[in-house]
């Protein structure tokens, strides 16, 4: 280690950044008031969301690839489900990584793939120490729901300037 843990180099020195999410509170807080979500977090929209409202869609998801997708790749998809089950329970998430899981739970029922993609990507870049042993398992998730036979709809409406304009016009 590089010093004792208590004992910053210099006070006046802005805190380092690449070390995971801001802390929630001050320095001395006990972690996470839980009767207090005003304090916690001013966003009340952030507190809000469940962990039922993400894994519940996550594991209907997995269920629904069972059929189609080896059973090895569903066992481990499951597994990283519960790491992230455990890890909400256990209040490790920050509000932002709650949030942005519901926005892409909500991608994902969409049938709007790449969008959900993307926030798979953001949570990936800016909160890597809170994601990483589990989101593998979301983004294998979603490219296998993805592949599902008939789940190709979302993303043709998703692109709506593609094939379907050039067809009509073929007639001869």
């Amino acid at each position: 280690p590089p010093g004792p843990p208590g004992a910053p180099a210099d006070p006046a020195a802005p805190p380092p950044r690449a070390l995971g999410p801001p802390p929630q509170g001050s320095a001395g807080a006990a972690p996470r008031a839980e009767g207090r979500p005003s304090a916690a977090c001013p966003e009340q929209e952030e507190c809000s969301v469940s962990a039922d409202t993400v894994l519940a869609p996550l594991r209907a998801a997995l269920d629904a690839c069972r059929a189609a997708v080896q059973k090895q790749v569903c066992n481990d998809i499951g597994r990283r489900l519960t790491v992230l089950e455990d890890a909400w329970a256990q209040g490790k998430l920050s509000a932002p990584v709650r949030k942005r899981m519901s926005l892409l739970v909500q991608e994902l029922q969409q049938q709007h793939w790449d969008a959900a993609d993307e926030i798979h990507r953001s949570l990936m870049v800016d909160h890597v120490n809170e994601v990483s042993q589990w989101m593998v398992g979301v983004k294998r998730l979603i490219a296998e729901t993805r592949d599902l036979p008939g789940e190709t709809d979302g993303s043709a409406a998703a692109e709506p300037a593609t094939e379907p304009a050039t067809e009509p016009e073929q007639e001869e």
